[in-house]
């Protein structure tokens, strides 16, 4: 089901560290386990 974005999308460091947050608490739901985990695919690498 995940794909790609084909049009260079990323997510900013606020919202990859909001959904940083929301993975790591139990409480959280699956599905925004699965929204968080789909911003965060979008980050760009850090490769230094």
């Amino acid at each position: 089901m995940a794909s790609k974005s084909g049009k260079g999308e990323v997510t900013s460091a606020k919202a990859a560290s909001a959904a940083a947050k929301v993975l790591a608490d139990p409480k959280s739901s699956p599905a925004a386990k699965s929204a968080a985990g789909s911003a965060l695919t979008q980050r760009p690498s850090s490769k230094k």
